[in-house]
């Protein structure tokens, strides 16, 4: 049997989980990644137990959970440190069977990286084109043009998709969230819970990951574009008030440390994830707003489930129209979620509804909040076709 070929457009998260899925069920794999070199910019990432199945299925969840941090009990807070609803961790693995992990981004890249051949990423490669009917590929590397054939495409090239933009021409392009958000990765000797508090119109959580480190992030409501001299500076101002331990996480910050970035969606869902032989995955298909930590999880969703249906023998298109009928309505689903969360959350801003709110919380039995997040979190990869 002659030896499929998959190209990949993009090596985040997505894309190596991608080519890694499709190499284990036995294709050869290409990524094309633009970036010079391999690497994966962001900081703490909140791995929920569904990613936690999909990266067991591709053979890497000892590894992860190795370099990640599990356990870590908590739930929601106002502005102010008053609990609003707990989460406590085992309960949470006994209800899903497997653990939540926070785990550095630049980790688990690094060990998505390593599980592949090292010839399947060529860097400096940025894709122009794909044709759905012969799977031809066309890019540029290091300025010059080059093509390669491919029996199936994977566009995970991100929030501002190339080939989405090519593709689904009709479809509109990105929308702002109504959101700004800094974060960053830090070491950190104390004890910080896996928590969110809410302030009006703003968010503050944080998530422990391996190796000491304490993964937070900010967002607020406000217009998009809006950049500080000092983004760290900014953020003290907006958060340096809150309750403990948040000044005491950004004073053990360094300003090379924070990330700031517009949260962007597709408020438009695409009507499909799928042409010929290019499939979407993670950003390309389904970008969400960060509300649920379910951004990165729904992509590695993809991805195994990719890797299931795209057996060595398969009948391409029909395999890919078999990934779009399960991941569209749950993906979509998911990110329509994740908007209503933000509204209800981090972008409440009116006090007598902020009250309303957080009384609704007080009151929801424990066992009630639990089953609401393990209802996205409850999945298990697809049996391999």
């Amino acid at each position: 049997m002659t030896e499929r070929h998959a190209v990949v457009a993009g090596a985040g998260i997505g894309g190596l989980a991608a080519a890694l899925a499709l190499h284990r069920r036995g294709w050869r794999v290409t990524v094309l990644e633009r970036a010079p070199e391999p690497r994966e910019v962001g900081a703490g990432i909140t791995l929920m137990a569904n990613a936690v199945r999909g990266l067991d299925a591709l053979g890497l969840g000892t590894e992860v959970r190795r370099l990640g941090r599990d356990g870590a009990t908590g739930g929601l807070r106002t502005w102010d440190g008053r609990w609003l609803s707990r989460v406590d961790a085992a309960e949470l693995q006994r209800v899903l069977g497997t653990t939540a992990l926070g785990v550095h981004r630049g980790a688990l890249h690094r060990a998505l990286r390593e599980a592949l051949p090292a010839e399947a990423l060529r860097t400096g490669c940025t894709v122009r084109h794909a044709d759905p009917a012969s799977g031809t590929v066309r890019y540029q590397r290091d300025g010059e043009p080059a093509e390669v054939s491919a029996d199936l495409v994977v566009g995970a090239d991100g929030l501002r998709s190339t080939l989405r933009t090519r593709l689904w021409p009709e479809s509109p392009p990105p929308a702002y969230a109504g959101s700004t958000a800094w974060r960053a990765a830090i070491t950190f000797d104390e004890p910080v819970p896996a928590a969110v508090s809410w302030g009006p119109g703003s968010e503050f959580g944080t998530v422990p990951l391996g190796d000491g480190q304490v993964y937070w992030y900010g967002a607020v409501t406000a217009p998009p574009g809006g950049h500080a001299a000092d983004e760290l500076a900014e953020v003290r101002e907006r958060f340096g008030h809150w309750h403990d331990p948040v000044p005491a996480l950004l004073a053990a910050t360094r300003p090379d440390d924070v990330l700031r970035n517009d949260l962007y969606h597709m408020a438009t869902p695409l009507p499909r994830y799928v042409r010929g032989r290019v499939a979407l995955l993670g950003d390309a298909a389904h970008a969400m707003t960060p509300h649920l930590g379910q951004g990165a999880c729904q992509a590695i969703e993809d991805a195994v489930t990719l890797g299931a249906l795209a057996g060595p023998a398969v009948d391409v298109p029909a395999a890919l129209h078999a990934y779009d009928r399960l991941r569209r309505p749950r993906s979509q689903a998911i990110a329509r979620a994740a908007s209503r969360t933000a509204r209800f959350g981090q972008e409440l801003r009116h006090p007598a509804a902020i009250a309303v709110r957080n009384a609704m919380l007080r009151l929801t039995p424990s066992r009630t909040a639990l089953r609401g997040m393990a209802r996205h979190a409850d999945w298990h990869p697809p049996r391999p076709a």
